[in-house]
């Protein structure tokens, strides 16, 4: 069974972390980079874009690496590379560009604004009790 952690942006750049199992991931399965889904499946009214993601051992997910496999790709820039020098390219593992089972993490954005969650305030029993101790 799927378990995804699920990193959701939004138009204004805040982010959510959201843990999605068993038959609540399924929906994500097969999906491509860029493909809209609902976001319906993590409490939410509107449309989640697949933007990105990585696999259990970290892993990148690359856009233009069709299917799920791990493949080794030779790149200039972008996904996957950090430091490249002018004209150099480098070898790399890559994940491809489709949600499997292996994928661990996946990085959506949301097409409205996150509702804001108010952080919950300490009743004064509570601070009461904590002062005696």
């Amino acid at each position: 069974m799927p378990n995804f952690k699920l990193t959701i942006s939004d138009i204004k750049g805040k982010s959510v972390s959201k843990e999605l199992k068993d038959s609540d991931a399924n929906p994500l399965l097969g999906l491509q980079l860029g493909n809209e889904t609902d976001a319906s499946i993590v409490g939410l009214s509107g449309k989640l874009k697949l933007t990105g993601g990585s696999d259990k051992s970290g892993v990148p997910m690359r856009n233009d690496v069709h299917g799920s496999a791990r493949k080794k790709i030779l790149l200039s820039k972008g996904v996957g590379l950090q430091d490249a020098e002018t004209g150099q390219r480098k070898r790399k593992l890559m994940r491809g560009n489709t949600v499997s089972e292996e994928i661990y993490q996946v990085n959506c954005k949301f097409n409205g604004e996150l509702p804001v969650e108010a952080p919950a305030e300490e009743t004064t029993e509570e601070k009461a009790e904590e002062k005696k101790e």
